[in-house]
């Protein structure tokens, strides 16, 4: 059985708090939305870029999305492109793997190898 996975670029100490908490309510931007954004394989090089140019401390968050529900809607966004969008609270247990998201000599975040 396949599953896919969507991700989630989160600062190192919001995903700690998360996992501290045992649930992960959305950063600031997640709140204000009412959902909480994430990216597919396809579109989470141009999220970090556009949304977290020159940030360090970053996680990516793998997501198994068929764990996620209905609560889980792929909406119109950037050039039209589908984004996942979560209605609700992230369960970790939905957490695939959580990966450093450094930054490069070149500025640019370096991805770990993404599942599709």
């Amino acid at each position: 059985m396949s599953t896919t996975t969507i991700y989630k670029i989160a600062p190192r100490a919001l995903w700690q708090a998360a996992e501290e908490a045992g649930v992960f309510t959305g950063a600031p931007v997640d709140i204000n939305d009412g959902y909480i954004h994430f990216s597919t394989a396809q579109h989470v090089r141009e999220t970090a870029a556009k949304h977290f140019a020159g940030q360090d401390d970053l996680l990516l968050v793998a997501i198994d999305a068929d764990v996620l529900g209905d609560e889980l809607k792929y909406e119109a966004a950037r050039g039209g492109a589908l984004f996942p969008h979560l209605y609700g609270d992230l369960p970790l247990a939905a957490v695939r793997w959580v990966k450093p998201l450094p930054l490069g000599a070149d500025g640019a975040h370096q991805f770990p190898e993404l599942d599709a």
